[in-house]
């Protein structure tokens, strides 16, 4: 039987960067925008917090760009906050070269499977699909998943009994599949 798993985002992640006020490096997103016209030219800013002491940072969504440009529902969602618009962007590799940050995803999301965490069956095959592009360890998944330890997984795995077309180590943030044999 084929089963399919999700890793979801439960919140927007922490933003790594440097904090010009403290010595901290991670920064809080609530989906605030900064909108400033000059004439016919627009400029757009994400608003982060630091999680140290509170300082606000910009992180550029476009500079100078021509009223025109800009399609009218981008620049509505700007106007209204619009939280998905700031998932979205956050996940712009685009955005993040621009701004030089990188995204910390622990705490941010979740793994859901769609039934028992603990799987009575000599072998199972899995799916396991990603709803964002989050960078996870594929053994912390299977572990989780399975309700497994992450030593036993990986264990498992050098046995040869978790199969995948895809490598196992390091972390993932697209779809893949395996095969784990009890």
């Amino acid at each position: 039987m084929l089963y399919h798993w999700t890793v979801l985002p439960t919140c927007l992640p922490l933003v790594r960067r440097r904090c010009h006020a403290c010595t901290s490096g991670r920064f809080r997103a609530d989906g605030k925008f900064r909108v400033n016209a000059n004439h016919k030219l627009i400029d757009a800013w994400l608003l982060v917090l630091c999680t140290g002491c509170g300082e606000t940072a910009k992180l550029t969504v476009f500079e100078r760009a021509r009223l025109r440009s800009v399609r009218p529902e981008l620049l509505d969602r700007l106007h209204h906050n619009d939280p998905g618009l700031a998932a979205e962007l956050l996940q712009d590799p685009v955005l993040q070269r621009r701004n030089r940050i990188a995204l910390d995803w622990d705490g941010a999301w979740r793994l859901e499977t769609g039934g028992p965490d603990r799987v009575d069956q000599d072998a199972i095959d899995v799916a396991v699909g990603f709803a964002a592009r989050i960078p996870v360890r594929p053994v912390r998944l299977i572990a989780e998943g399975c309700g497994l330890s992450r030593a036993e997984v990986e264990r498992l795995l050098a046995e040869g009994k978790v199969v995948s077309a895809v490598r196992l180590g390091g972390k993932l943030s697209g779809d893949f599949a395996f095969t784990l044999k009890y």
